[in-house]
């Protein structure tokens, strides 16, 4: 997996990808340690994505979503807050104009930006959400920056997206849902 930079073609605001099962590893230097509330942000290096059904399909009216997992794969206590960053790519990896809404989606409440502290192999998720009933761009991968830095993850994710628009609800220690 190759870590890259956001692309500045691309309108970044929100999280990260599909296609139950895949999953990519950040790369960068390791996290720090700490417990409970005092723990310190979470390095990108010590974040995996990949995406999950959590149990739940999302797909109705025009509409399909998946919930964005990110785990922390570091030996010390983390916290992640806010928003993943996401960006499409087409085939060849070229830049897809990406338009990311952040809150609530089709299928669940936003719990708004707080903070999630991770232990060692716990997981914060974020529900992702787009719809494929007019004009769509055919994107090939999902660019997802757990953190919203650049430093970011690539995601297979071939789907038709409305005008490169997605929706994505901030970080939640559950899968965030309607109710």
């Amino acid at each position: 997996m190759t870590i890259r930079g956001l692309r500045t073609a691309v309108t970044v605001t929100a999280a990260v990808v599909l296609a139950a099962g895949a999953s990519a590893g950040i790369a960068a230097a390791a996290g720090p340690a700490g417990s409970g509330a005092s723990a310190g942000a979470c390095a990108p290096g010590t974040l995996k994505v990949s995406t999950t059904t959590a149990g739940s399909g999302q797909a109705g009216m025009n509409h399909e979503g998946t919930y964005l997992r990110v785990t922390n794969t570091g030996t010390g206590t983390c916290a992640i807050s806010g928003y993943p960053g996401l960006a499409l790519e087409a085939a060849g990896h070229s830049a897809i104009k990406t338009t990311v809404h952040r809150g609530d989606t089709y299928f669940a409440k936003d719990p708004g930006a707080h903070r999630v502290t991770l232990k060692p192999g716990k997981s914060a998720y974020a529900d992702l959400v787009w719809s494929h009933a007019g004009p769509s761009v055919k994107a090939k991968y999902l660019q997802v920056s757990p953190t919203g830095c650049s430093a970011h993850g690539i995601l297979p994710f071939a789907k038709d997206v409305d005008g490169g628009s997605l929706s994505v609800t901030a970080w939640s220690a559950t899968p965030p849902s309607a109710s």
